[in-house]
């Protein structure tokens, strides 16, 4: 998911969309594109899964803002607050956020218990948070506002050669092609079989329409493979001690408790280990997703998209 929606035609598809939006804002439009993309993209993680909202949030905000030689401050609150925005935002919908997916077949929750009951708060502390990020800032911000922005931010890898050629106008049949492409990959993202062709037949549309086709970014996502991997083999082996300690708390320590536990584990472990604690109720079930997505924030390792923001 995250290779097809750093593809220049979602990319750009993305990038209008934005742009339509901050249009109708008031104010400095500089300052209205920064709210838009740290508070309504991360809620496209209900679509696109967390990976890829976290792919396209970090190519935006790289060339529009990180570029610009933003100071150490505001670039790490802009990273934290991505990494926050980013691990709550997947959360309106039962499949979007991994923390969310290992539960979510076992718990019999869906898309509306999961807009019911968590995604309406994810929303507003979005905004909450993004506004206070704001207030803390606003001069910093203001100042960057009244430099020239960055024009080109369609090109996801860092790695290509500075001498591109130049690319055509992407066609509307292409981005719908695309977008096929990842809904595709999201529907199939259990069957490793029809996702590893469909993929695979991704790659071919790509390199047969190269004309209208930035570089297909690979370093990033297989990264975040690797690691997500890595933490279901050796986080596994930490269930001896988690479960139990899970399992001995009441709702509000165990908030508190699968917080501070995902910023050493990874949040999507800590609640496929919750699956494994017998008799858990409805509320404790709530309290240890909850506590799991709000600390996916407070390290790199804390959610699997993190890495790639970074």
């Amino acid at each position: 998911t995250m290779i097809v929606s750093a593809s220049r035609p979602v990319l750009h598809t993305v990038t209008l969309g934005v742009e339509a939006l901050v249009k109708v804002l008031p104010g400095d439009r500089r300052m209205a594109l920064l709210w838009v993309v740290l508070t309504v993209v991360p809620l496209l993680g209900w679509v696109i899964t967390e990976p890829a909202a976290m792919t396209l949030l970090a190519i935006l905000l790289k060339r529009r803002y990180f570029d610009q030689g933003i100071s150490r401050r505001l670039a790490y609150a802009t990273l934290g607050l991505l990494f926050v925005n980013i691990s709550i935002g997947g959360t309106l919908t039962h499949f979007a956020a991994p923390p969310v997916l290992m539960v979510a077949r076992l718990w019999a929750w869906d898309t509306p218990f999961m807009l019911g009951h968590f995604g309406w708060r994810s929303a507003l502390a979005i905004a909450v948070a993004t506004s206070v990020y704001f207030a803390v800032f606003r001069r910093e911000l203001q100042s960057l506002s009244a430099q020239p922005p960055v024009a080109d931010i369609e090109q996801p890898d860092e790695d290509v050669p500075p001498a591109e050629p130049v690319l055509l106008p992407v066609p509307g049949w292409i981005i719908a092609v695309h977008l096929a492409f990842m809904a595709w990959t999201v529907v199939n993202a259990h069957y490793p079989a029809l996702f590893l062709g469909g993929f695979l037949f991704f790659l071919g549309f790509v390199r047969a329409t190269a004309a209208y086709q930035s570089q297909v970014p690979l370093r990033a996502p297989l990264l975040v493979g690797f690691f997500l991997g890595a933490l279901v083999i050796h986080g596994g082996l930490q269930g001896w001690w988690i479960a139990p300690t899970l399992a001995s708390l009441s709702e509000q320590p165990l908030f508190i408790g699968a917080a501070v536990l995902t910023a050493f584990n990874d949040n999507a472990l800590i609640t496929y280990l919750a699956t494994l604690v017998p008799n858990f109720s409805d509320a404790l079930k709530a309290a240890v997703v909850e506590g799991a997505v709000t600390g996916g924030g407070l390290t790199v390792i804390a959610n699997a998209p993190n890495p790639a923001g970074q």
